[in-house]
This record gives C-alpha cells, structure tokens and sequence, in this order.
C-alpha cells in the first residue's frame, strides 16, 4: 500500500492561503502527502510541480474569482504534460452554475467555505480508489475532532469577489456648504501723492514756547 499523494497550489494573484493550509494539514492529518506550493503561482508551475512530485491529485485553492480561467487552463496544460488522469478538484468562492460548467469540462468536485476537511479527504480517497483499486492505496487515518474549510472574510469576498457580486457602497452624505469666512476690511490706500496719512494723535500738540534770547529783555 502506497499513500496518496496531493499538491495544493494557489493559482493567481490570491493572496489569502488560509483556506489552502487548513486542506493541507487535514490531509495530511488523513495520512496522505502533500505538497505545498505557495502563493502566487502560474498555471505552468503547478502542472510542473505536479509532474515532478508524480502526484495523484491537484487541488487547487482559488479566492480571486478567476476560477472559470485558472481551472481550464490548468487542465489543459496536465493533459500537455501527460497527466490529464490525475483528479483535479479544488475549491474556493465558486458559484454553484461554475462548478457545473468545470465539471463538464473534466474538473473534479469542488468546494466551497465551511465543508467538513473530513468529506475533501473522503472524496479523494474515494477517487483514487476506484482509479487505482482500494488494495492499492492506504486507508484513511481516523481523527475524533474535524475540522472545516475557514469561511472568507468580509476583506477577502470584497476584494476578490466579481465586481458584478460585490455590495454597492453607500453614497456618501453630501456635506454641508460652510458659511463664507468674514472678509478682513481692507486697508486704506495711501494718498494721490504717494504719502501714507497721517495718524490721529489722542492729544493736541502743545505749541512750542518761545525762548528769549539773553539780552532780549529791556530792548523795547
């Protein structure tokens, strides 16, 4: 008996692998191994990686809403390379209508947030077992607790959601015209002539008293 052997990947510009560790431990957890490949990965880097680990089965983990894109694309690419037999499933923000269409399309069962890790290990134990015979595989590790797919954040359905999905934003209150500042009085201008007026004293000038001269006294 032989393990089953998975590649978890993140296709895309999804930043949020959350969801795709959770799978990856529970399936491990399960007795099966698997091969994590990071975020931000090409098409071409999951199908190679695919090859290289000779794996049973791809899943792949997709928030981004380019699901109709990734899945094909990538399937296409296994057939390439030769392993179009192995399963390729997944899960993510899917609608139901597109988890139809990619079935059509050759795409194994896929999941949405909040299934039990515990029916994603038994769908794919099943799967291999009537591809490569129960003798051949090694059955699943019982675990008491079970665990389930994280649901998405408000952040992450806002920001990877299609913009057709996404709630419309309220429009914001329109805000209130502020009274006009009171205008400072302007300065008075100098005169014609180009001088500055003169300032109101408080006080009359005192007139300046007269200074005899020495001597001035008795010259009448």
């Amino acid at each position: 008996m032989r393990k089953i052997r998975v590649l978890v990947g993140k296709p895309g510009l999804d930043g949020h692998d959350r969801g795709a560790k959770v799978v990856a431990a529970a399936l491990r957890d399960a007795g099966m191994e698997v091969i994590y490949t990071g975020l931000h990965q090409t098409a071409d880097q999951v199908v190679e990686a695919a090859v290289q680990e000779d794996v049973d089965v791809v899943a792949l983990s997709i928030l981004s809403g380019a699901h109709m894109t990734l899945f094909p694309e990538v399937l296409e690419k296994m057939r390439e390379r030769g392993i179009g037999d192995r399963l390729l499933t997944g899960g993510g923000i899917i609608p139901p209508e597109d988890m139809e269409t990619l079935a059509r399309q050759g795409v194994g069962k896929l999941f949405g947030p909040g299934t039990s890790t515990q029916d994603i290990a038994a769908y794919i134990h099943e799967w291999c077992a009537s591809r490569f015979g129960a003798a051949e595989i090694a059955p699943l590790t019982e675990r008491r607790g079970s665990s389930a797919m994280p649901a998405p954040t408000a952040a992450e359905v806002a920001h990877h959601a299609p913009r057709a999905a996404r709630p419309a934003l309220a429009a914001p209150a329109p805000r209130r015209a502020s009274a006009a500042p009171a205008r400072k009085p302007a300065r008075k201008k100098a005169g014609s002539n180009g001088s500055r007026p003169a300032r109101a004293t408080a006080a009359k000038r005192k007139p300046a008293r007269r200074v005899a001269a020495k001597g001035a006294r008795g010259r009448r």
